[in-house]
């Protein structure tokens, strides 16, 4: 299969993710409203090129029926598994491929970078980079969750979340930190943490 142009590529991964959030095809509007383009002529054209390459299809004169006939191997190639013990043969004939685009690409998600050491026993460390999910309800958030809450007159803080009755305690994961305490109506939880993501020079 011939392979996408950049511009093709951008529109076709974010077809992908369109139509697995919505489950059904976007508007040519929608398409240039998401390449930030001012005229369905580009789109047009990407689309047509992206259908004679094999990538999509849709149904002539019939509205949101574009159809992804083949998906685009994104992400890092997964090679296989290692341990951290004995050795073992990492890499194997067949290759998948690693996508955590999906919980980057996410609207609902967001990333901090961490400081302090209160939850290094979770092996989130100083400098690390937390992606977070926010959260509409406060009680989306599970006992034990770890979360991104801000409480106030204090600050906001990366903790465990516990609720004890009309209070919520805070603790860490390091035992030179003392739990938080505070009333429920203080707190605002702004995110349960979905991953952690560790740069090395």
């Amino acid at each position: 299969m011939e392979n996408l142009t950049p511009a093709q590529k951008q529109l076709y991964e974010w077809l992908i993710q369109y139509i697995q959030t919505n489950k059904h095809s976007p508007s040519i509007r929608e398409m240039m409203k998401a390449m930030n383009l001012r005229s369905p002529a580009p789109i047009q054209s990407r689309l047509e090129k992206m259908r004679n390459k094999g990538y999509i299809d849709w149904s002539g004169g019939q509205a949101r029926t574009l159809k992804i006939l083949k998906n685009y191997a994104q992400g890092l190639t997964l090679e296989g598994k290692i341990t951290a013990g004995g050795l073992v043969e990492p890499f194997t004939d067949e290759q998948e491929k690693l996508d955590m685009g999906s919980m980057f690409n996410q609207s609902n998600c967001f990333a901090l970078q961490v400081t302090g050491d209160s939850m290094i026993n979770d092996h989130i460390t100083e400098g690390d980079y937390v992606i977070l999910r926010s959260i509409e309800e406060q009680g989306e958030a599970k006992e034990g969750d770890i979360v991104a809450v801000r409480v106030e007159g204090e600050g906001t803080t990366l903790k465990r979340i516990y609720f004890s009755g009309d209070e919520v305690v805070l603790k860490a994961s390091n035992p030179n930190y003392e739990p938080i305490t505070a009333p429920l109506e203080e707190v605002e939880i702004q995110g349960v943490l979905q991953g952690v993501c560790r740069l090395f020079n």
